[in-house]
């Protein structure tokens, strides 16, 4: 293969993964901005709208939709719907807790039975060798336990409006901030590294 056609690929890979970014934080960023105008109710139902056309959106320009979206918009509907339906917004508060919680006992689950599930997610984004994503999977689920217990100070100690804020543009460079400190770990645990000049 050509370096061309190496840097075609690297380019349209990187677009993509942009692409599905936008994808994913649209919702978010739906439910902040009517939040801010017409309060949380109306953020919710637009945020389950918005939602679903994300997932239909994936499954159109990706071919798939993506499992952790996935179960976060089953969440979102069934939370949301409730928040809706009964007009208590701390039903759509414990949407992050719920699935962080459920993603941090499906990747413990998977490790206790000797599985690393994350290799089935991105196996076709990275290749590492076992314990490279026995301890990458340790990690993601460690992480999702403390997103599930930081939502839960969050919304005990801030208005709506602040957490939904927080929701916002706390937890998703927290998160991309975590991502980031996992580039060693992938660097070191690699197959087919490189060969030393």
């Amino acid at each position: 293969m050509s370096q061309t056609e190496t840097k075609t690929e690297t380019n349209e890979s990187g677009s993509q993964q942009l692409l599905k970014f936008v994808v994913e934080l649209g919702p978010l960023v739906v439910f902040f901005l009517v939040n801010a105008r017409a309060g949380i109710f109306w953020g919710t139902g637009l945020f389950i709208a918005a939602t679903l056309v994300s997932l239909v959106a994936s499954r159109l320009l990706f071919g798939r939709v993506p499992v952790m979206p996935l179960v976060s918009a089953f969440v979102v509907i069934v939370f949301g719907g409730l928040t809706l339906l009964l007009q208590d917004e701390l039903f759509i508060k414990l949407k992050p807790t719920i699935v962080n919680s459920i993603f941090a006992s499906v990747l413990f689950g998977g490790l206790y039975f000797g599985k690393s599930l994350l290799s089935y997610l991105f196996g076709d984004v990275f290749s590492l060798t076992e314990e490279g994503w026995r301890k990458l999977t340790f990690r993601w689920a460690c992480f999702f336990v403390f997103l599930a217990l930081l939502n839960e100070f969050a919304w005990r100690l801030l208005t709506t409006d602040q957490w939904v804020t927080f929701k916002v543009f706390g937890i998703m460079p927290i998160t991309m901030v975590f991502a980031i400190s996992q580039v060693g770990l992938l660097q070191r645990y690699a197959l087919n590294k490189p060969a030393a000049e």
